[in-house]
């Protein structure tokens, strides 16, 4: 890769026609070119400022420009581009051009068959673009572009545009043309209101996801029989899901998230062999999953969350062989996980996304699909890329997601290959979580808050070091805070309040960074940042003889590690003392634990005080 300035000697090469040094780190100005023989001239990706050179203008057997994703400034003064008769590629997007100047329509490009102006600060459409009668590809997106869509777009390349991409700009109100040879039309980002346009039959991608059209989804939409991604999300559409949509044997990702689709879920999925993306996400629908969504073979993300769907886990998802993405947050399933059922399958081996928070589920943490998630296994995967694919002639269509990121709901509107989170908070699951979590290294985000989860903090989950965010929150845990866990050094949010946490808190690396909020309504625990010292009381070593069973072993160490020093200021030392070696002979260590130590014990006092925050507790809690 170069860098510094574009060498002096390129500007005076005799019969330079082709110059290709995109993707560098070429800074400076572009200085005026003293040939005239430029065929080709490609300098995108670099760092390069100022205006464009007069020079270029004079460059009449250019055909190829491209001076995208730079640093350069000024008004786009398009009449400088007038004389290049054999000009058919022209790419100015993504610099730093103040607001361009649409010239004289008084000239014509006639060979102009590719245009992008993406990120350009255009606030008009270019005049100049009505006389491109043969234009392929118009990409105007990103832009300031406002109100209508003049209808003279609607005549241009009538015959051959087959990309017009319009996004993220601020039009009101379009009128699509019978293009006949669209592929990809995206319209997304707007405030485009009313009925939804319907494209030609020929377009393969569709998007017109974020505006403001309404109504009920035309039935005409199914007769785009070539039609292989729709995106209408975020929107305000009403009315039930056209049955048809599921069964487009030609549509991979259908998007309708966020609108305001009511009635029962698409009951038949029979010919759905091509789909890969299923999001309904943030609509009102209610019934059961149909079993027919087994029938979609390379589904790799369904997301149903926040609806009002009910039934119990769906266990024949697992025979689809590559889900990435399963999202069940804020429904109305319920009952226990339980096993998986087609263990031939090593079903979900390829989830990374997983979410069933905000439910009805109960009964135990499901292990044994733990065990064989094996791409939540894999720490070592460091190249950036995101979840999407490639359609030849429409681009990159990314996929998004609803997920909570370190407690904040956002729509992920692209998804990093490397992204794994586990969020099961707000349902019912009780019992321990299990050691084998900390197999699962590749993990970002972790929640189980607000269950009924009790015993100790897994001192495996320290293996956790990619973790960022952990969130273990009004449970019913004991023991101490593994000190293991200050290896989690990519740790930015910890929430283990509301449980019933005691000894010192670890100290050091991130834990100094963690403030109260982390930790509340743990009576037992101590030391920074909470105003509650410890002493010497959490120095003490652990009593001998003690009998603990396999699965518990350096857990239930850590449990006695404290018993004096609690108990001790509870009830009295001696008390204490004698109360710890009570439990160390009793083999139902947890029952006791749970039945004595976490109500019985109590002074009077501290009884009122856990009682209060108890009730306070379960009278705030929030969602996570």
């Amino acid at each position: 890769m170069f860098n510094g300035t574009l060498p002096s000697w390129l500007y005076a090469t005799p019969s330079l026609f082709h110059l290709d040094l995109h993707g560098n780190q070429f800074s400076g100005f572009i200085k005026e070119f003293q040939t005239r023989s430029l065929v080709w001239l490609d300098l995108h990706h670099n760092q390069l400022e100022g205006t464009i050179p007069r020079s270029i203008s004079e460059q009449l057997n250019l055909s190829v420009l491209d001076l995208s994703s730079n640093k350069l400034s000024g008004a786009i003064e398009f009449s400088q581009f007038s004389k290049m008769k054999k000009l058919w590629s022209l790419d100015l997007s993504f610099n730093n051009f103040s607001t361009a100047s649409s010239g004289s329509i008084n000239y014509t490009l006639p060979e102009l068959l590719n245009l992008r102006l993406s990120s350009c600060n255009i606030n008009q459409f270019p005049h100049f673009i009505k006389a491109l009668k043969n234009i392929e590809l118009l990409d105007l997106s990103h832009n300031q572009l406002a109100a209508n869509v003049p209808k003279w777009v609607g005549e241009v390349g009538t015959s051959s545009l087959y990309f017009l991409n319009l996004s993220h700009n601020f039009l009101t109100n379009i009128e699509l043309a019978s293009w006949k040879r669209m592929v990809y039309l995206d319209l997304r980002s707007n405030m485009l209101q009313g009925s939804l346009p319907i494209p030609s039959q020929s377009t393969y991608l569709f998007s017109a996801s974020s505006n403001q059209f309404s109504g009920e989804l035309p039935s005409l939409l199914c007769k785009l029989e070539t039609i292989s991604v729709l995106d209408l999300g975020n929107n305000s559409f009403t009315g039930m899901i056209p049955p048809c949509l599921t069964n487009l044997s030609s549509i991979q990702i259908l998007n309708l998230q966020s609108n305001k689709f009511h009635g029962m879920f698409p009951s038949t999925f029979e010919d759905c062999g091509s789909l890969r993306t299923l999001n309904l996400n943030g609509n009102q629908l209610e019934g059961v999953l149909p079993k027919s969504l087994a029938n979609c073979k390379i589904l790799e993300i369904l997301d149903i969350g926040n609806n009002k769907i009910n039934g119990t886990f769906p266990h024949w998802l697992e025979t689809l062989p590559i889900l990435t993405v399963l999202v069940l947050r804020s429904n109305n399933f319920h009952g226990p996980i339980g096993y998986p059922e087609f263990l031939g399958w090593l079903p979900f081996r390829y989830l990374r996304i997983l979410d069933v928070s905000h439910n009805q589920f109960s009964g135990h943490l499901p292990t044994k699909y733990f065990e064989i998630m094996i791409a939540m296994m894999d720490s070592h995967k460091e190249t950036l890329e995101y979840m999407g694919k490639y359609y030849q002639r429409a681009g990159y269509y990314y996929d998004s997601v609803t997920v909570v990121l370190k407690g904040l709901s956002v729509e992920m509107v692209r998804i990093q290959s490397m992204f794994t989170t586990i969020d099961f908070s707000s349902n019912n699951f009780e019992g321990h979580i299990p050691k084998m979590i900390g197999n699962l290294k590749s993990l970002k985000g972790l929640n189980f808050s607000h269950n009924k989860l009790n015993g100790f903090i897994p001192a495996s989950m320290a293996n956790l070091t990619n973790l960022e965010w952990l969130d273990l929150s009004s449970n019913k845990l004991g023991g101490e805070i593994p000190v293991e866990f200050t290896d989690m050094t990519s740790l930015q949010v910890l929430n283990l309040s509301r449980n019933q946490l005691v000894g010192a808190i670890p100290t050091g690396k991130q834990f100094n960074t963690f403030e109260n909020d982390s930790y509340g309504e743990n009576l037992g625990l101590c030391g920074f940042p909470l105003s509650e010292g410890c002493g010497e009381l959490s120095t003490q070593p652990p009593p001998v003889g003690m009998d603990f069973s396999p699965e518990d072993d350096t857990d239930a160490a850590r449990l006695f590690h404290w018993k004096f020093a609690l108990i001790g200021y509870a009830g009295g030392l001696v008390f204490g003392i004698s109360m710890g070696y009570v439990m160390l002979s009793d083999p139902k260590i947890e029952w006791v634990i749970e039945e004595y130590v976490g109500q019985g014990w109590w002074p009077k006092s501290v009884k009122r005080k856990k009682r209060n925050t108890r009730l306070k507790a379960g009278n705030g809690r929030r969602n996570h």
